[in-house]
């Protein structure tokens, strides 16, 4: 039985949405997940798309719903059905991050208005251990949850052109990791040289939802011997699992 009352909404001729209190919660993220699955394990992945976020889910089926009700219903039996869902585990990723001020180019900023030293900010942000809700914005970008209350700080109100591929920073309440070269509005503290999307592996981010990720302070020099171990294939991710 779910303990939050969900809404189930049309999508269009072919989606259908199911929504939970609109909250950014742990709690929350387990029962999206947990009902994630058993759709997963109930309906052919060949007939729907299953997507989920902070509070909800999105079914994308490939045939026009002629009935949303019954529908609704199919959805309702399975979240409510025992199912031979597996027990949940997480990867805890430990992912390296420069904080320099030639990469943190926001950090000065940050520290000025939220009245915080820089050694405080790296502090706090990088003793966090960070939940994963989702992923999207651009392929491979990780929607983390968990960012310590004095490091909240608003996006910019004109947002850059170029943020470089790698770059760690603050947008609001929330931080992440830009995985790829893209405009941004959100503030830079700091580089990884980690690949966070891969169009050429077998999972092309290897990290997912229900994930947690945590960011290990290194120098400059650490930074560079680490992108070029990556070159060459040699670098290792440090990640352990531990059971949901």
């Amino acid at each position: 039985m779910n303990e939050f009352e969900l809404k189930y909404k049309p999508f269009g001729e072919r989606s259908i949405l199911i929504e939970w209190p609109q909250i950014i919660s742990e709690n929350i993220l387990e029962s999206v997940l947990s009902y994630k699955q058993k759709l997963e394990n109930y309906i052919f992945k060949e007939k729907v798309y299953i997507k989920s976020a902070y509070n909800s889910i999105l079914i994308t089926y490939n045939f026009t719903i002629n009935n949303f009700y019954d529908e609704v219903l199919i959805l309702k039996h399975v979240l409510l059905a025992d199912s031979d869902t597996q027990k949940s585990s997480y990867k805890l990723w430990r992912i390296p991050v420069c904080y320099d001020l030639d990469f943190g180019i926001d950090l000065e900023e940050i520290s000025k208005k939220n009245t915080i030293e820089i050694s405080e900010i790296i502090r706090l942000h990088s003793s966090t251990i960070y939940r994963i809700y989702f992923l999207g914005f651009l392929p491979g970008f990780l929607y983390l949850g968990g960012l310590d209350n004095r490091l909240h700080f608003s996006r910019k109100n004109t947002p850059r052109l170029k943020v470089n591929k790698g770059s760690v920073a603050i947008g609001g309440s929330q931080t992440g990791i830009y995985p790829t070269e893209s405009p941004g509005g959100w503030n830079i503290i700091g580089k990884t040289p980690i690949d966070f999307f891969n169009v050429h592996d077998e999972n092309p981010c290897f990290a997912q939802s229900g994930d947690k990720i945590q960011f290990i302070s290194v120098t400059k020099m650490e930074c560079e011997q680490i992108s070029k171990s990556i070159e060459s294939k040699a670098y290792v991710m440090e990640s352990e699992v531990f059971d949901g």
